[in-house]
C-alpha cells in the first residue's frame, strides 16, 4: 500500500475509518452486484475475467516488477493465495451466491472467514485466542446456526449447495490469509500477483468451457466492471490498506463486523429479498460474533 512505513499513530484516524467504511460498503456491494448476476446471462467465469482483468492491468508494473514468480517466494505459497482469494476463491463463492439469498452469503461468508482463520491458527500454528475471541467465536456459530437451521429446511438441492459452499469459500478465504502473513509480500504486491495469476486462469477457463460477455448488454457489464473490477478489485483493496496503517489491523478488521448487517438490510431493500426476524437475528449476532473475534475488546 502507499506508505506502509509511516507511523499509524501520526496520522488522523479519521482516513482510517473513512477507509474502514468504505471497504465494508463494496463488500456488501460486491455481495449484492454478483448475486444480482444470478438473473442475467453474466456467467461466474465472465465475472471472474472482469474482477480480475482490470487490477491485472493497472496493477501491471507491480507484478512487472516482482516477476509472477517473485524470487525467494515458495511456490507453495503463492498457489495458496492464488487459490485462496483469487480464482479459485472466486468461483465457489461467486456460485454459492449465485444459489443463496444476500443476507444467508453476508452470515455465512463473513462469519465463516475469522472463524476457519482461527481454526487454522489454533491446529496448524499453534495460535491461542483469548476468552473474548472464544466468545465471539461462538456467538458466529450461534448466528450461522439460527440461519441454517432456518433455511435449510425450506431449501432446495441448488440453494442447499450454496449454503454449504459459503463456509468452503471462507475456508480458502482463510488459507490464503496464513499463506500471506508468511509470504513476506506487501499488500500492494499480493494483489497484483493474485490479480494476474486469476485472470490468466479465468481466460484459460473462458477458452475451455466458453463466455457470454459478447451477448452481454453493455450497461451490465459496466455495472459490473465497476462493481467487481473498480471497487471491489481496487478501491477496496486501497481503502483497506489505508484502515489498517492508519488504525491498525485489529480496528481495521472490526469494521468487517458491518458486512453481515449490510448485507441483509441491501438484500432486502435493492433485491426484494424476503427478510424476517430469524435473518435479522442472525446477522446482529454473527456481527456481534466477527467484532469480537478480532481481539478488539481484549484486554491485550
Amino acid at each position: 500500500m502507499v506508505a506502509l512505513t509511516l507511523d499509524r499513530h501520526s496520522e488522523s484516524p479519521a482516513a482510517g475509518y473513512a477507509g474502514a467504511f468504505v471497504t465494508v460498503m463494496i463488500w456488501a456491494g460486491w455481495i449484492l452486484a454478483t448475486r444480482h448476476t444470478a438473473g442475467t446471462s453474466l456467467g461466474t467465469i465472465d465475472l471472474g475475467l472482469i474482477r480480475y482483468g482490470i487490477p491485472a492491468l493497472v496493477l501491471a508494473p507491480v507484478w512487472l516488477k516482482t516477476g509472477l514468480i517473485p524470487k525467494g517466494l515458495p511456490l507453495t505459497l503463492l498457489v495458496l493465495m492464488v487459490g485462496g482469494s483469487g480464482a479459485l476463491f472466486f468461483q465457489v463463492a461467486a456460485f454459492a451466491i449465485h444459489a443463496t439469498p444476500a443476507a444467508s452469503v453476508g452470515v455465512l461468508l463473513g462469519g465463516s472467514m475469522p472463524l476457519a482463520t482461527a481454526i487454522i491458527g489454533v491446529t496448524l500454528f499453534r495460535e491461542r485466542p483469548d476468552r473474548m475471541r472464544i466468545l465471539g467465536f461462538a456467538a458466529i456459530i450461534i448466528g450461522m446456526a439460527i440461519l441454517l437451521v432456518r433455511s435449510l429446511g425450506a431449501a432446495d438441492a441448488p440453494v442447499s449447495a450454496g449454503y454449504l459452499l459459503l463456509p468452503a469459500a471462507a475456508v480458502l478465504w482463510a488459507t490464503y490469509t496464513h499463506a500471506f502473513r508468511r509470504s513476506g509480500l506487501n499488500p500492494l504486491e499480493g494483489g497484483a500477483l493474485i490479480a494476474v495469476w486469476s485472470f490468466l486462469i479465468h481466460v484459460v477457463l473462458a477458452l475451455v468451457f466458453g463466455s457470454t460477455l459478447q451477448s452481454v448488454p453493455t450497461p451490465e457489464i459496466g455495472l459490473q466492471v465497476m462493481s467487481q473490477g473498480v471497487f471491489s478489485g481496487l478501491i477496496a483493496t486501497l481503502a483497506y490498506g489505508l484502515a489498517v496503517q492508519r488504525l491498525g489491523g485489529t480496528q481495521a478488521a472490526a469494521f468487517t463486523a458491518l458486512t453481515p448487517v449490510l448485507a441483509v438490510i441491501g438484500g432486502g431493500m435493492l433485491l426484494g429479498e424476503a427478510i424476517g426476524p430469524f435473518e435479522i437475528a442472525a446477522a446482529i449476532i454473527t456481527a456481534a460474533g466477527v467484532a469480537l473475534s478480532t481481539g478488539i475488546f481484549s484486554r491485550a
